[in-house]
């Protein structure tokens, strides 16, 4: 399996890296106009459709296992799968170039992939990453980086209200395994985590992604 997914993992790299030739000087692209074309272009799903069964994925999950923190792992777990599926499909789709840092990522992820996927304006805040000492063998004065995605409208919490007795149940972890998924696929490990939930009476949904490992490509010999 390790060997499958590293495997996929440099695919997406070669097809990222082949879309990207002699785009990589160019200025950054619009990536709100590219999200609301590339949305266009998807195939529809009807948003109640879409909720509703989202909701009774986590009604089956929360009825099986009963505990909100292993609810919570299944959904990571499962978004994590759809992630390093669905990357394929976006880096086909999308006209993106190869980002040329991670705050750039992350505006591709929130202004062309969730739009492209979800349909929804997904607001992008950057904040400032840590410096890198060196010791580790990032070169000194680069850092990881980190960024927050942030869903004033978020179609998974429509109708939805979480009874008392789930209160720590987090509802949109499959949010973060997607996340974590596709972003591995293109040789970055991030850490994900919901740090404001709507249905918990926050303004907005509000997903921390911090960039803990730029994942080298790791070459197997067919014949070993």
């Amino acid at each position: 399996a390790a060997v499958a997914t590293d495997a996929r993992r440099s695919e997406g790299r070669a097809r990222h890296e082949a879309r990207a030739f002699g785009r990589a000087n160019m200025p950054p692209p619009p990536y709100q106009r590219l999200g609301d074309i590339e949305f266009s272009k998807m195939d529809k799903v009807s948003s109640e459709l879409f909720t509703l069964t989202y909701g009774a994925i986590v009604t089956q999950l929360v009825a099986d296992l009963e505990d909100s923190g292993q609810v919570a792992a299944q959904l990571d777990k499962m978004g994590y799968g759809i992630g390093v599926r669905i990357v394929d499909e976006f880096l086909a789709r999308a006209n993106v170039r190869m980002c040329q840092n991670f705050e750039e990522t992350g505006e591709v992820v929130a202004k062309v992939a969730f739009k492209m996927f979800l349909g929804v304006a997904v607001e992008c805040r950057h904040t400032p990453p840590p410096q890198a000492a060196g010791a580790d063998g990032t070169p000194a004065g680069e850092s990881l980086g980190s960024f927050s995605i942030v869903l004033h409208d978020n179609p998974l919490t429509e109708f939805v209200e979480v009874p008392p007795e789930h209160e720590g149940l987090v509802y949109c972890s499959v949010l973060c395994g997607v996340l974590r998924g596709a972003l591995e696929m293109v040789g970055m490990r991030v850490e994900c985590s919901v740090v404001a939930d709507q249905l918990k009476g926050d303004e907005a949904t509000v997903i921390s992604v911090v960039l803990k490992e730029i994942v080298a490509e790791q070459y197997h010999d067919d014949e070993a």
